[in-house]
Parts: C-alpha cells; sequence; structure tokens
C-alpha cells in the first residue's frame, strides 16, 4: 500500500472534526482545572460556541463539485456527508441549548462539565459515519457514537430508571455492533478489502459463487443498524431508554444517533450493494424489498403501541420508531434515471423530523419540570396556564402529525410521492393509513392542553433557553413549510448521486 502524506490544505477539509476535538480536549482540561465549587454551566456554552464554529466550516465547504478523498481512500468529503454533518451539528446544538434551560439536580458537580462536553465526542462518531469510505473507519464512527451515549444516559447515577435505561442501552446496543462487525467480516471476506468503492466492484465481479454470503452479510448488517435507527421489530430498547435518559439526552439520541444511523445506512447500502445482482441473485433488488417490509413494519408496529401511552417520552420514543419507517421509505424508493430526488426527500424529512423532535422534548422537558414527571396529564390546561407555550407546542404537534402547513407534511408528502413515483403503491398505503392513525396520538397534547382542567396544577415557569429551543422548532417547521419547494430545489441541486456516492 502506497503511503499517502496528508497535507496542510487537506486539514481544511477536515476542519469541522478537527475543531469539536481541539474543543473536546480543551474542556475536559478545563473540566479538570476547575475547583468542585465552580457553575459548569459555562462548559456548556462553550459546547455551543464549539458546534457553531464547526458548522461554519461545514457551510463554507458545501457544494463542492467533486469530492475530496482522504486518508488514503477511508475518508469523503461530499455534500451528502456535509448536509448530514449539518443536521448532527444542528441537532447537537439545540440539545446543549435544551440542557442549559433543563434542571441537572440528579448530577453531582463532578459530572456536570462531563455531560456537556461529551456531547462533542459523540458528535465527531456521527460526522466520521457521514464521510466515511472504509468498513473501519465507518465502525470507528459507529462506537464512538455509541460508547459515548451509553455514558450519557446512565451519567445520572442518583436515579435507578437511568441505570436501568444505560445498562440495556449497553447490552442492546453491544449486540447490535456485533451484528454489524459480523456482516463487515464478511464483505471483508468476499473481497478482500475494507475500502466500500473495492467492495462493490469485488462483488459485481463475484457474485455467482458468493451469492448466499452476500445475503448473509446483507441481513447481518441490516439487523444491527436496525437498532441503531430503533426500526421495529429492533426497537424495544427505545422507549426505556428514552424515559431514562435526561430529556436532552433523550433528544440527541432520537435526533442526531438515528440520522448518524441513516447515514451508515446510506454509505454502506448504496456504495457496497447498489447495482450488485444478476437475474439469478437479484440482490439490489432483494435487499429494497427488504427495506420496505422493514419500513412497513416500523409505521405499523410504532403508530400502533404508541395509542395506548401516557408518557410523553415513551410515546416520542414509538413516535420515532414510526418516523424510521418513513424515512426508509426513501431508502426504498432508490435513485436511479427516473427517481433522482430519493436522498433530498430523505434529507428534508430529516430536517423536519430534527425540528418536530427537538421541539417536542423541549416542551416534555417544560412540563416535567413543573409538574415533576413526564406523564401526558401534566399538559393538562397548559393554555389557560401559558398560552403562548401552548401555541408553540400545537405547532410541533401538527408538524408530527402530518397537517398542513407544517414542515412535517410536505415531508411525508414528498416521500409518499417518491413511492408513488416508483409504483411502492402498497407502501404508500401503509404510510398514509398510519399517518392516519397517528393523529389520536399526537392530539393527545392537544386534548389534554386545551380540554382538560388544569386545575390545582402547578404553575409553569418556561425557562428561556427551553422556550427558545420550543419556539425555535416551532417557528422553522412553520417557514420550512411554507417554503417547501425552495428548500427541496436547494437539495435537489445540491445532491449527484453518482458523485457523492461513486467517484473520488
Amino acid at each position: 500500500m502506497e503511503f499517502q502524506r496528508l497535507l496542510v490544505s487537506d486539514l481544511v477539509h477536515l476542519a469541522p472534526e478537527l475543531s469539536l476535538l481541539v474543543a473536546a480536549v480543551i474542556l475536559a482540561v478545563l473540566d479538570l482545572l476547575l475547583p468542585n465549587t465552580v457553575n459548569r454551566k459555562p462548559i456548556g456554552w462553550l459546547t455551543l460556541l464549539a458546534f457553531g464554529v464547526s458548522a461554519a466550516f461545514v457551510i463554507m465547504q458545501l457544494g463542492v463539485d467533486e469530492p475530496t478523498v482522504l486518508l488514503n481512500q477511508t475518508y469523503r468529503v461530499d455534500d451528502f456527508a456535509l448536509i448530514m454533518k449539518l443536521i448532527f451539528l444542528i441537532g447537537a446544538a439545540l440539545s446543549i441549548l435544551m440542557s442549559l434551560g433543563t434542571k441537572q439536580d440528579h448530577l453531582s458537580s463532578d459530572d456536570l462539565g462531563e455531560y456537556y462536553y461529551f456531547f462533542i465526542p459523540a458528535t465527531i462518531g456521527a460526522m466520521i459515519m457521514a464521510s466515511s469510505a472504509d468498513l473501519i473507519m465507518l465502525f470507528v464512527g459507529l462506537e464512538l457514537l455509541s460508547v459515548t451515549t451509553y455514558i450519557m444516559v446512565g451519567m445520572r447515577k442518583r436515579i435507578p430508571i437511568s441505570s436501568e435505561a444505560a445498562f440495556k442501552y449497553v447490552v442492546m446496543g453491544g449486540i447490535s455492533s456485533a451484528f454489524i462487525l459480523y456482516g463487515m467480516s464478511f464483505l471483508y471476506g468476499l473481497s478482500g478489502s475494507t475500502n466500500l468503492a473495492a467492495i462493490n466492484e469485488a462483488l459485481r465481479m463475484g457474485i455467482g459463487e458468493n451469492a448466499s454470503l452476500m445475503y448473509v452479510s446483507f441481513f447481518l448488517m441490516l439487523t444491527g443498524i436496525g437498532f441503531k435507527i430503533a426500526a421495529a421489530p429492533f426497537h424495544a430498547w427505545a422507549p426505556d431508554v428514552y424515559q431514562g435518559a435526561a430529556t436532552p439526552v433523550t433528544a440527541y439520541l432520537a435526533v442526531v444517533s438515528k440520522a448518524a444511523g441513516f447515514a451508515l445506512l446510506y454509505r454502506l447500502f448504496y456504495n457496497v450493494y447498489y447495482g450488485v445482482g444478476t437475474a439469478e441473485t437479484p440482490l439490489a433488488d432483494d435487499m429494497f424489498l427488504a427495506f420496505a417490509v422493514l419500513a412497513a413494519v416500523a409505521m405499523v408496529v410504532g403508530n400502533t403501541m404508541a395509542l395506548r401511552q401516557e408518557n410523553a417520552k415513551r410515546l416520542l420514543a414509538l413516535s420515532g420508531v414510526a418516523n424510521a419507517g418513513y424515512l426508509l421509505v426513501p431508502v426504498v424508493a432508490g435513485v436511479d434515471l427516473f427517481h433522482v430526488q430519493g436522498m433530498s426527500e430523505l434529507t428534508y424529512y430529516l430536517i423536519a423530523y430534527l425540528l418536530m423532535n427537538m421541539g417536542a422534548f423541549a416542551a416534555v422537558s417544560i412540563m416535567s419540570q413543573s409538574a415533576g414527571h413526564d406523564e401526558l396529564r401534566g399538559f393538562a390546561g397548559l393554555y389557560h396556564r401559558a398560552p403562548w407555550t401552548a401555541i408553540a407546542i400545537v405547532i410541533i404537534v401538527l408538524s408530527l402529525a402530518g397537517i398542513p402547513i407544517t414542515a412535517g407534511f410536505f415531508g411525508k408528502l414528498f416521500i409518499l410521492f417518491g413511492a408513488l413515483h416508483v409504483k411502492l403503491y402498497w407502501l404508500a398505503i401503509v404510510m398514509i393509513v398510519t399517518s392516519v392513525v397517528s393523529f389520536y396520538f399526537y392530539f393527545g397534547f392537544i386534548r389534554q392542553m386545551f380540554m382538560r382542567p388544569g386545575d390545582g396544577s402547578p404553575e409553569v415557569h418556561v425557562n428561556p433557553w427551553l422556550g427558545l429551543t420550543l419556539w425555535i422548532s416551532a417557528i422553522t417547521s412553520v417557514v420550512l413549510g411554507i417554503f417547501p419547494a425552495v428548500v427541496l430545489g436547494f437539495l435537489n441541486g445540491l445532491f449527484q448521486f453518482t458523485v457523492d456516492f461513486f467517484t473520488g
């Protein structure tokens, strides 16, 4: 293997990750040096600043004509990776903003600084996953994100439910990582390479004699990634972990961790399996059929199980299961000569999903601090106690349910049209029916706020930072719903499937 020197010009392309790495080291040292009596909130603000700087470096690189390939063909900087990184950074920044407005009574002074800057290595792991062009690099990013979030979930050591959630998350996360790694080992054995493009080329040449092993590798990795994106039937961990973690950490898992799972899915399955197959062994066709079945199961199970939930965080966890199904539909629709908007549809809905969930978890955090619990009944009579907060929550709920004019509505609409365009009629019907079913439990928030008496409920004090997170999410959801064509057009102009995945 020829040694490739990393030039100074290459460091510019790695600036988003390197700036976060430097910030993480500085904040860790600062936290160690500060006395326990010193307030750790400035570390939260510095973490927020680090995400802003990294996002600025990402924006500076958007619109590249050709991808930049670094580190001996293992790391790609293309528009797909850059947009995904921007989603991760915005999600992480809103999680930190939410954290600054959330009481951290259950964290000791020794843990508070770590709580803030642990968001940084987790986000670096997600960014590595988005840019990886090699199995080893993908797995490094995956484990950096996973191990960091295991710690974040269990950081509230004084709460038994948090420790239980962390234990379940570690066990299930370790099993899912083992499935992914085992699937990757088959790919390496079949191709003799860990480079995604080289594996794709080897599979195209040798599919006849190795078809069964290719199917084994595919389903092993699909099982592992199904856990990472919390798609049914691999979702059982999600309600317990979401309930046990601190609400900002739950929001991070719901948005950034799930989005990173989809980045991993796109990198692996499009770079490795796309175009692989013959009439006798149609691997690529079977791959999309498996995605379609997984999407349908996730939509049905997530929406059905959410109907009976009374805990807001568990309800949003099951909503995330259903949304994993919606997000899988653009993957099923694929990208070809007749349908080139698959990645744009996924990205638009990911942005809408980010805003919906950050707003929803900010609302849960506001109400749990007021009521002392996370149950839906805590929202009772909110319109009379805090009318403006109730209005913002209504906007978020309408977007979650997919009601015009919101980002959630157009996100689902674009995905639905994409499915119809490639004649996935049965999947489109499942999507429509389950979306209608979801109205019942989403509108449960509105029923509580407007139709249930809040007599005797404690006064609602909205922390400014939680209120800001809620209103940023609500207003941006409406803006994206008013100008959906502008956003989708921008994404369509940005993404070039053959460039982002098959050149460099």
